[in-house]
């Protein structure tokens, strides 16, 4: 299996390249940042190339599955996992330049995959995207309201991706993890990371923990490997319960 893993360089997606590689596949870590992603990349030896993309940009995307079918010879995963949000903040203190940026990066990537992976797929007879978004779009918090929605839009228009594109044999999965212990995670409180204010947090969340990148990675996994070819346009909550 050959996997493309946005925001492949820290998070979610550095546990989802690393899950990928010990299951055998060979995975481009794909991340804007090229010290992080050229990190994951070594890391793992030769179970992985890195390649630089900046997800917001057709061209760059372009660039990226070329990139990965000259290396590899085909491409079988597409996951779309990079991914901003503003801080914790009233809706109307978020700039009109960052909530721009917020859906170029969580929506707008996935149109740019989808044109210059679908018809890698059709060639193939098939293929898989997995699309990282969040319990966000589907049970917001306060404070995010410009994240939640773009999360939200990743929910749909990966549903109605699954539909178009089941004819070809493409399967379309999302996956929704709760709050994780990442870098974003004082981005989502809007505030220092604190026992007390992780309490606040955690309370909502019935297992009584953060998503950890392994937890993330274990579903996309499975969303991955033949055992699922059945499956598509179902949103995984990997959540603690949290949207029970």
């Amino acid at each position: 299996m050959v996997a493309i893993v946005t925001g492949g360089g820290s998070g979610f997606g550095e546990g989802i390249c690393h899950a990928y590689v010990a299951e055998g596949a060979q995975v481009v870590v794909a991340d804007i940042n090229a010290e992080t992603g050229q990190k994951v990349a070594h890391d793992l030896k030769t179970g992985a190339t890195f390649c630089q993309v900046d997800v917001r940009r057709g061209d760059a995307m372009k660039a990226l599955v070329d990139f990965t079918l000259k290396t590899h010879g085909k491409l079988d995963v597409m996951v779309n996992n990079a991914g901003v949000s503003h801080a914790n903040q009233p809706m109307l203190n978020v700039g009109e330049e960052e909530f721009d940026r917020i859906y170029a990066v969580n929506v707008k990537s996935i149109y740019h995959s989808a044109i210059h992976c679908v018809p890698v797929f059709r060639r193939q007879g098939g293929g898989a995207f997995i699309n990282v978004a969040s319990t966000a779009g589907v049970r917001p918090r306060p404070g995010l309201t410009w994240y939640n929605g773009s999360k939200g839009a990743a929910v749909i228009l990966s549903k109605s991706m699954a539909v178009e594109l089941a004819p070809d044999k493409i399967r379309v999965n999302t996956i929704n993890p709760v709050m994780g212990e990442t870098a974003l995670l004082t981005t989502f409180m809007g505030a220092d990371d604190t026992p007390q204010n992780r309490l606040r947090f955690v309370s909502g969340i019935p297992l009584g923990r953060f998503s950890k990148p392994a937890d993330i990675a274990n579903a996309a996994v499975f969303l991955a490997e033949p055992a699922s070819n059945f499956i598509t346009g179902v949103c995984l909550e990997v959540d603690g319960g949290r949207c029970v």
